[in-house]
């Protein structure tokens, strides 16, 4: 497996590469659709970009945890977390490069 993290100086070199915009103007475009991106999914909305997959938040109920080294109950809180189901079309992308 790849051990090459792609960054958002990465996402700015395409974008510089592939649409012609300087390197500032690239990197100013891809915090702004990332910024979009994370208000929305802080505001409860989901994010789906077509083809790719959608990005929710999902609201988690407390409940009653284990410490496995000890046995002993701990409580869990409620919280929020991210989660991604990535589209047919991704899936079938990533299983492709698997061959």
């Amino acid at each position: 497996m790849a051990e090459k993290t792609l960054t958002r100086m990465d996402l700015a070199d395409a974008v510089h590469s592939q649409v012609g915009l300087s390197r500032n103007e690239s990197a100013d475009l891809v915090e702004s659709v990332l910024g979009h991106v994370s208000d929305a999914l802080v505001a409860g909305q989901s994010v789906k970009i077509s083809s790719f997959g959608t990005f929710s938040v999902r609201e988690k109920a407390a409940r009653v945890g284990r410490n496995p080294k000890t046995g002993q109950e701990v409580p869990i809180h409620p919280r929020r977390v991210l989660t991604f189901r990535p589209s047919h079309l991704m899936k079938d992308r990533v299983a492709a490069g698997n061959k």
